[in-house]
């Protein structure tokens, strides 16, 4: 899987057009709308490759691939809150029952506070991917939510070697992309390449993951897209 990962944008018609536009829109993702586009994309990369279709998609229907975006980044959004709350909570009531001084006691709860912080970080990083496996197969942001429609995959050995799999795909991509940035101008926009490179081939292994618990014919593929889908 890994190897077909790497090439999986390699053997596309239009590997160059495709990840040049893909790093540009990274590169100017502070802007917000190249961000929804990237992940519009990804959207579409599982879309595909969780029914079995391994060809890469291109950058058209540009308002199907903002209105899929938007509602990824939505679900980024709303789980990326959860450790902000937890953290918020559990540090917030620490510091009410130990005020200032903490002392032994109190650094011990800060300690708790912050593994419990962490640990919910780990489990939105875990769940995210299914989340989004999740919406771009049933076309509905409210399907990105369905815990118990999620859990099962969650729990899976499956699931968990494609996603360690897949986090390794964008280290990998991360720790070349910040070589590649050492180069003066040109190391940037290389950097960014490379960074989507990664992120297409990491959800790919997502996609390829949700296949195998979640076979789909490749006829229900093309029924209807998913931006005109309902939206929950």
């Amino acid at each position: 899987m890994l190897t077909n990962a790497v090439t999986y944008l390699k053997n596309s018609d239009d590997v160059w057009k495709t990840t040049v536009i893909g790093g540009l829109l990274v590169l100017a993702s502070v802007l917000v709308l190249p961000a929804v586009l990237v992940w519009g994309y990804v959207v579409r990369v599982l879309e595909r490759t969780s029914r079995g279709d391994d060809e890469a998609p291109r950058f058209d229907d540009w308002r199907a691939l903002t209105i899929d975006g938007a509602k990824a980044v939505a679900i980024l959004l709303a789980y990326g809150l959860i450790p902000f709350v937890v953290g918020g909570l559990l540090f917030g009531g620490v510091w009410l029952a130990v005020g200032g001084d903490p002392g032994t006691i109190g650094t011990a709860a800060f300690g708790i506070a912050s593994l419990l912080t962490l640990a919910a970080m780990l489990a939105v990083a875990y769940t995210v991917p299914a989340a989004l496996a999740r919406f771009a197969t049933e076309g509905r942001l409210g399907a990105g939510f369905e815990f118990g429609e999620l859990r099962p995959s969650l729990t899976t050995g499956t699931y968990a070697v494609g996603w360690l799999q897949a986090v390794g795909i964008v280290f990998a991509g991360a720790l070349l992309s910040g070589l590649l940035t050492e180069i003066p101008i040109l190391g940037a926009v290389l950097g960014t390449i490379v960074s989507f490179y990664a992120l297409v081939s990491a959800y790919y292994v997502i996609g390829q993951t949700w296949e195998r618990l979640h076979p789909v014919s490749l006829e229900e593929t093309r029924e209807q897209p998913s931006a005109e889908r309902p939206a929950i």
